[in-house]
């Protein structure tokens, strides 16, 4: 096709076999859009196409991503808020005969029955090493082989000073647990192959995790850098089923963020549509 597309923060060029997404640079364009400067979106690593009636006048072209197929939905689990998410392109309602358009295109495209499963490997290329990101309790760094933490003076605990600076070879690990920081509790945690039983529950207490908090680990930051190590685990681990994946949630952890969740829609932060749409997405990693 050749084509451009372009709406809010964002343009879409759609090529034979993909679509290249580059996002504006600017004070209104989330941060995350401006540290992922452009993605390359093959179309295999599409389930399907929506368009849908946005916010204040305007359509939203979503080219919704295939299960296992991009590390950093992977790792967002759910967890983004709709203005950000790379796969939506929110356009003025003036241009949704053309938006139409280019949504049957894109669907005319797709190769048939790509999205009924999961990738069996990452298709979307993950966000490039070196990464790193300061935490509330430390600073975590990402070289493309192993995962750092050095420990702060002000924020660690005493259990992680004790453990010491950590150094967590890609090999030795098995996935990662992302929590936005812009919920209850936001942390980086990595999961090793060898966690058993005895693995402290608290992320402030566990040297393979980095709390979050207000100003420390935001999302542009701590969510490529998360896509890039579960990238790096998926190619160096096993290729069976659900090697490298973020990990499931505990019950108790989902029905915590549920709650949350439920609060921010009685307070008017979530609409009726927003807060059904995240609570079936948190249902669904049970």
């Amino acid at each position: 096709m050749g084509d451009v597309l372009a709406g809010f923060h964002a343009a879409w060029e759609f090529e034979s076999d993909s679509v290249l997404i580059r996002f504006e640079r600017g004070i209104r364009t989330p941060k995350l859009f401006q540290a992922l400067g452009e993605r390359r979106v093959p179309l295999d690593a599409i389930s399907e196409v929506t368009l849908t009636p946005g916010k204040r006048g305007t359509v939203v072209l979503h080219a919704v991503p295939r299960q296992g197929a991009d590390p950093l939905m992977d790792a967002a689990a759910g967890q983004l808020r709709e203005s950000c998410d790379p796969y939506r392109l929110v356009l003025p309602a003036e241009r949704e005969t053309l938006a139409e358009y280019y949504a049957d295109e894109l669907r005319a495209m797709l190769p048939a029955g790509a999205g009924d499963e999961p990738a069996e490997r990452y298709l979307v290329a993950p966000p490039e090493a070196p990464r790193r990101f300061k935490a509330y309790d430390g600073k975590a760094s990402f070289d493309g082989k192993s995962v750092s933490f050095r420990w702060s003076w002000t924020g660690a605990s005493t259990a992680k000073w004790k453990a010491g600076d950590q150094s967590f070879p890609v090999s030795g690990l098995s996935g990662v647990e992302w929590r936005s920081p812009e919920v209850f509790e936001g942390h980086l945690r990595l999961l090793r192959r060898e966690d058993g039983p005895g693995r402290p529950a608290q992320v402030d207490q566990d040297p393979a995790a980095v709390v979050f908090g207000l100003g420390y680990g935001p999302v542009h930051e701590s969510l490529p850098f998360a896509a890039a190590v579960l990238a790096a685990v998926r190619s160096a681990g096993p290729t069976g089923p659900g090697s490298g994946r973020a990990a499931r949630r505990d019950p108790a952890d989902i029905a915590e963020r549920i709650h949350h969740l439920g609060e921010l829609h009685q307070a008017g932060l979530l609409t009726d549509e927003e807060f059904s749409t995240k609570k079936a997405e948190l249902l669904a990693e049970l």
